[in-house]
């Protein structure tokens, strides 16, 4: 019997560690597509920033947002960052322009991006879109603007479900060319974001 406590003790340890560094999450929306979908599950690293550098370009994140939810609950959101701090974007005609050289952005929907912005990003901040951007709400929009790093969540590094997509947040672009269907799956325990 003791030995079976000890193990249960061991394991929730373990968990406990393993939460400390990485967070289970639950893509909600159609912002990521065709990268993420609705009800994809991923993990997202707590400490890649504090422990592993800076944050960089095409790093796809997530962060506590001004929005708010029904319950009065800020919005988490998930984007990719586009621009770094200092950086002077320019989206117009479709096309988005970093420090005046036009972005490639294989990972996009429709292969546009709506909207004209013109600014430089600020000290310590982060523009950030969705893959979808059609319809993605983001830092083009006033109310969500650049991010802080203070604000960050995490940082996506693997994903778990769909089975048929599982792997590390480097080869999710490579996926979504290949295996463009979304999946239905239902988890309420993770962290859910938009």
């Amino acid at each position: 019997m003791k030995e079976w406590i000890r193990d249960i003790a061991i394991a929730v340890i373990i968990a406990g560690i393993i939460l400390c560094f990485i967070k289970p999450t639950i893509v909600k929306e159609s912002s990521m597509e065709p990268t993420l979908y609705e009800n994809h599950y991923i993990f997202l690293s707590k400490q890649s920033y504090t422990l592993l550098g800076e944050p960089k370009r095409e790093d796809i994140i997530v962060f506590n947002s001004d929005l708010t939810l029904e319950n009065g609950k800020h919005k988490k959101l998930i984007k990719r960052i586009i621009g770094l701090s200092g950086d002077h974007v320019v989206i117009t005609a479709g096309q988005v322009y970093i420090n005046d050289q036009l972005l490639k952005e294989d990972y996009i929907k429709d292969g546009i991006t709506n909207g004209e912005v013109d600014l430089v990003v600020p000290e310590g901040e982060f523009f950030c879109m969705g893959d979808n951007r059609l319809v993605s709400v983001d830092s083009r929009d006033e109310r969500v603007g650049c991010i802080s790093g203070s604000r960050i969540v995490g940082k996506a590094v693997f994903r778990l479900y769909p089975f048929n997509k599982i792997g590390a947040s480097s080869k999710w672009v490579e996926q979504s060319k290949t295996h463009p269907v979304a999946e239905d799956t239902e988890a309420d325990s993770a962290l859910q974001v938009e």
